[in-house]
Parts: structure tokens; sequence; C-alpha cells
């Protein structure tokens, strides 16, 4: 079972029953994963420049710790689902 890198319906996990990594569903979550890394990436380089800014106010910080947490959120999901996509390791 693969833990894909978006959620359901009331935010549950969604899970892809395969052993073909390079199936269409496979592929498509490999790229979503890229892309959220990416974006993680990004939003990072953005939240760093918002703290160095002195003169940042209230909503743009805020703005800049709710993308980060979006982006934590993402990068975890994809930690956790290629832990479980090592051979070897327990679910």
């Amino acid at each position: 079972m693969r833990l894909l890198p978006w959620a359901g319906p009331g935010g549950k996990p969604c899970y892809l029953s395969t052993d073909n990594p390079d199936s269409l569903l496979s592929r498509l979550a490999d790229d979503i994963e890229a892309a959220q890394l990416a974006s993680a990436g990004q939003v990072l380089a953005g939240a760093e420049a918002v703290l160095r800014d002195t003169e940042a106010g209230e909503r743009a910080v805020r703005f800049a710790l709710v993308r980060t947490l979006e982006s934590l959120g993402d990068v975890l999901r994809v930690a956790v689902s290629r832990g479980e996509r090592i051979p070897g390791q327990d679910a």
C-alpha cells in the first residue's frame, strides 16, 4: 500500500494498492510529490525572507506561517510514504 500525496474526503489519507511503480497513478503521485517538495523549498525561502524583513507586518508573517504549515504537512506525508516503501521497513 502506498500513501498518496493528497488527502481524501475529510482529510483522510488515500492509499494506492499496487506493486507497479510505473502505473499511471504511481507516476502521477511521484509527479505531485516532486511538485510538493519543490513548492516547499520556495515557501521556505519566502518565509525566511519575511522573517528577515523587520518591516513585515502581521498579515505577511501569518501568511508565511500558514503556507509553511501547509508545506510541512505535504513534506511529512511524502516522507512517510517514501519511508513505508523502503524494503524491509514495517508500515
